[in-house]
């Protein structure tokens, strides 16, 4: 191979790595991790419409898993997401306070944290001070979601 010829395939080469790197730090930050569950801070993108509130999304095998942690890194409640499907996860300190409704309307004091195509969430902080997670579905219609703890588009 010429030198002039060699030259060229190492320019070529050192462009199309560079290309290649670039683009691969490109889909890492775009995409949702897919570790980081249950954790005070995990290195995830924060989610949440409110300053109050972190919301970290989580993608694994066709799965969504969606976090929410308080100020202080505290989690209060996980869901997990699968199309049309949402079920709240046995994770945080309010999980137990995890409510599903396909219904538009919410409390005064409900709190919006998140939103995406399917699901909108808010948080109502309580008298005791627990705080409930409100979960509405927003990608069907009232009269065609199914379930109270597990909604899901009717056939």
């Amino acid at each position: 191979m010429s030198r002039i010829r060699r030259t060229l395939f190492c320019q070529t080469l050192v462009l199309g790595l560079a290309a290649l790197g670039s683009t691969t730090a490109t889909l890492a930050q775009t995409a949702a991790p897919a570790t980081g569950l249950g954790q005070a801070w995990p290195n995830a993108k924060d989610h949440s419409r409110s300053p109050y509130w972190h919301v970290y999304v989580f993608e694994r095998d066709g799965m969504r898993y969606i976090q929410i942690n308080d100020r202080q890194g505290t989690v209060h409640a996980a869901l997990g997401r699968a199309g049309d499907m949402v079920f709240a996860l046995p994770v945080g300190v309010d999980a137990a306070d995890v409510t599903m409704s396909s219904s538009e309307q919410t409390s005064t004091s409900a709190l919006p944290i998140y939103q995406d195509e399917a699901i909108s969430v808010m948080a109502v902080p309580q008298s005791n001070g627990t705080v409930q997670i409100t979960v509405q579905m927003t990608g069907c219609e009232p009269v065609g979601c199914i379930g109270g703890s597990v909604a899901a588009q009717a056939q």
